[in-house]
């Protein structure tokens, strides 16, 4: 009897499909890629189990077309989390493996790979005078960022810095550089090198307490003030993981986060690191993805789809900013890295540590429950002592372009000390609103419920929702009344404004629009390290993560929104997000302080604030979702609809209610509702959302009525999707 193939493709299908293997080759095993025919075309798969019957006839199955691995490339491990997550995601299982394989694998006519090259600085490019350079700027660029990463590093890599191979081969002329083999798969681990810091007694404790909990599944809880040593404890953990001959994998919020903290891990750990997020090419992250499968890479930096990247020594599993809303994944597969990490290192029976300053409350109640170990690191490394805060009643002061009095005078007593100034402003563009002073009129998204954000640079009004752009209106549209006026802040305008006042001073600004390539951010951040007197303004870019030791000013400009959201986690975000760009004052030696611009310096969120206890306001929190019946008290599922018509959406919705309700046992069905931004990119949304006080009910009605969601007519006319523990009711 021919064997089956069980193949997980993607496409909306629940199971894997049956096939027949590729004729007159050998039996792929399971974890293989294989190439197959789906309809009028072929697709990439991967083999989940071989049987030896099917559900349909063996007659009807089509074969494989071609086997493309001689041997698997997803162990167990990835397979048995990729199963977890379809199952407890409610997700088709060939979305979520192909969510495993890197972009070039999952296409049936990538082409081979040419060998990869990576430069290293030598004794000479060391020593040398960068000043001889001076009209050379690429060659000081390559030079510096060689120096730094105290290992090689590949071609590609400082191709996405903007260094060509040009620059690169004239440097090796002078042998300054050098060139050689990058890291290879297969090839011996590298060493551990670099020392490690002096552990204070809370990170020594720290150290102990996971070192100890390393060969079996423990989860930590690193809960450690901004500028505790959070990363110290990490590395220390970490050279004694590689020491044992294991594999780590260290997750990061952001993209942006990766250069700092990938040149603190080369420093440490030299060649044993590579990184892997979206923003590198396809043929580099293949690359980088193939050096840790094959055991070549013994340490993986990535964002949040490096958790399913196959580690065959995995042996600790670092989440660093824990709390951060990056780790979950906002459409298709909506999953959360920080819980897969959980899963994955139960699975492993690895240790898995989550470090945060302002930890979830989802995280912070399991802690207290026990069910995480809760280190603490209560004060800051070194000398540093924590910022002071305070608030600016605008009630008293009223601003001026953004800036009140006290908050323009701060910034020249700090500038004038030699010291910088971080802005922060979580709203990009010029101004968030244009509106007419004669009748009223505002600029509106013609396709979402959103208003037109003001951009100077390129000029024009820009939706950040859906990317719709229009010029600048000469008139208003709707009186004719000339020039319609910006209105209230964002990160340029602000950045103008400080250009006006401070004249002479550098101002930096960090948000998605300037730093859109990695290169630019690169060139800002290094910008900032030179410690020079400077403005620094952006959005929460610049709250995660980034260590500025002349920054002794942080000003928090526009933080009222958070409190009053729509959102029942406003408040944890707001006070997450506050108390995490306050952190960026006074690491080093310098004391820091924080002036905060409210309009409502009397609610209660800003006392735990002011006071930098961000566990009184946990506990405050934690009470009222105990009483609302909100997580991590209860568990949620958000049935999410959107269509050309507002009627296709809520007929699916309310079909999709009239199937759940009846099966619904321990289970509240509610709704359906307009989504809060009911129009956006011009189709209309709603949701249902389903809450249960317990996992078990809330999955069981998932699974026995999402097949028939699947199969009705009404879902043929919307697209709807299922977000479990979602983020945000939006």
């Amino acid at each position: 009897m021919a064997l089956i193939l069980a193949v997980a493709v993607p496409g909306p299908f629940r199971s894997p499909l049956d096939y027949l293997p590729a004729p007159k080759l050998p039996t792929p095993a399971i974890g293989t890629r294989v190439k197959v025919p789906l309809g009028r075309r072929n697709v990439v798969g991967v083999v989940v189990s071989i049987q030896s019957d099917s559900r349909l006839d063996p007659a009807r199955l089509r074969p494989a077309i071609a086997h493309l691995d001689a041997s698997a490339i997803l162990d167990t491990d990835i397979l048995d989390l990729a199963r977890w997550a379809a199952d407890y995601y409610h997700h088709p299982i060939g979305e979520v493996i192909a969510r495993c394989l890197p972009p070039r694998h999952r296409r049936p006519d990538a082409a081979t790979l040419r060998r990869m090259l990576a430069w290293q600085i030598t004794a000479t490019g060391l020593a040398c005078d960068l000043g001889q350079f001076v009209r050379a700027p690429a060659k000081v660029r390559a030079l510096t960022h060689l120096r730094r990463a105290a290992g090689s590093v590949t071609a590609a890599e400082l191709t996405g810095l903007g260094i060509r191979s040009e620059v690169l081969k004239q440097l090796e002329a002078l042998d300054l550089v050098a060139s050689k083999a990058a890291l290879a798969p297969g090839g011996a681990p590298a060493s551990p090198m670099g020392e490690a810091l002096t552990a204070h007694a809370e990170q020594a404790q720290a150290v102990s307490a996971i070192i100890d909990g390393l060969d079996r599944f423990t989860a930590f809880l690193l809960d450690g003030v901004t500028g505790s040593g959070k990363t110290e404890v990490y590395l220390q953990a970490m050279a004694a993981a590689l020491a044992a001959g294991r594999q780590v994998l260290m997750l990061v919020p952001e993209i942006g986060l990766t250069p700092q903290t990938q040149e603190r891990l080369r420093q440490r750990f030299g060649e044993a690191v590579v990184t892997l997020h979206s923003g590198m090419t396809d043929v580099a992250r293949l690359r980088a993805w193939e050096s840790v499968r094959r055991g070549a890479a013994r340490v993986l930096i990535g964002t949040r789809s490096a958790i399913f990247t196959p580690m065959p020594d995995l042996g600790l599993i670092v989440v660093d900013e824990e709390h951060d809303e990056s780790y979950k994944q906002q459409d298709g597969l909506r999953y959360s890295a920080r819980d897969l990490a959980l899963i994955r290192a139960r699975n492993r029976n690895v240790a898995v540590v989550l470090g945060s300053a302002t930890p979830s409350l989802e995280t912070l109640h399991n802690a207290r429950s026990g069910r995480y170990r809760h280190l603490h690191l209560s004060a800051r490394a070194g000398n540093a002592l924590p910022p002071t805060l305070r608030l600016i009643d605008l009630r008293r002061h009223p601003v001026v372009d953004g800036l009140s009095e006290p908050l323009k005078q701060a910034m020249a007593e700090t500038l004038a000390a030699g010291n910088q100034v971080l802005v922060f402003l979580n709203r990009r563009g010029f101004a968030p609103v244009l509106r007419c002073s004669d009748c009223g009129w505002i600029a509106d998204c013609p396709r979402c419920d959103a208003r037109m954000t003001v951009h100077s640079r390129p000029g024009g009004l820009r939706c950040h929702h859906c990317g719709t752009a229009r010029p600048l209106p000469p008139r208003c549209p709707q009186c004719g009344a000339p020039e319609p006026m910006p209105v209230g802040q964002g990160t340029q305008r602000t950045e103008a404004v400080l250009k006006q006042h401070f004249q002479g001073v550098p101002v930096v600004r960090i948000d998605r629009d300037s730093t859109a390539s990695q290169q630019a951010l690169t060139a800002a951040l290094e910008q900032i390290q030179v410690g020079a007197p400077a403005l620094l303004v952006g959005t929460q870019m610049l709250a995660k993560g980034h260590h500025f030791p002349a920054v002794t000013l942080v000003a928090v400009l526009d933080a009222d929104g958070g409190l009053f959201s729509a959102d029942f986690r406003g408040s944890e975000r707001l006070a997450q997000q506050v108390l995490q760009v306050a952190g960026r004052a006074g690491r080093a030696e310098r004391p820091g302080r924080v002036l905060i611009q409210t309009l409502q310096p009397e609610h209660p969120l800003w006392s735990a604030i002011l006071d930098q206890d961000y566990h009184a306001f946990a506990k405050s929190a934690l009470a009222e979702r105990s009483e609302t019946g909100l997580p991590p008290y209860a568990h949620l599922a958000l049935l999410r609809a959107e269509a050309p018509t507002r009627d296709a959406a809520w007929t699916f919705l309310e079909t999709a209610s009239g199937k759940l309700q009846p099966a619904a046992q321990g289970v509240a069905v509610l709704g359906p509702i307009p989504a809060l931004r009911e129009r956006l990119a011009g189709r209309y949304r709603a949701q249902l959302l389903l809450q249960s006080s317990e996992r078990a009910p809330l999955h069981g009605l998932l699974r026995r009525c999402l097949p028939e969601l699947d199969g009705l007519p009404e879902a043929r006319r919307v697209r709807w999707s299922l977000d479990v523990d979602p983020i945000d009711l939006y």
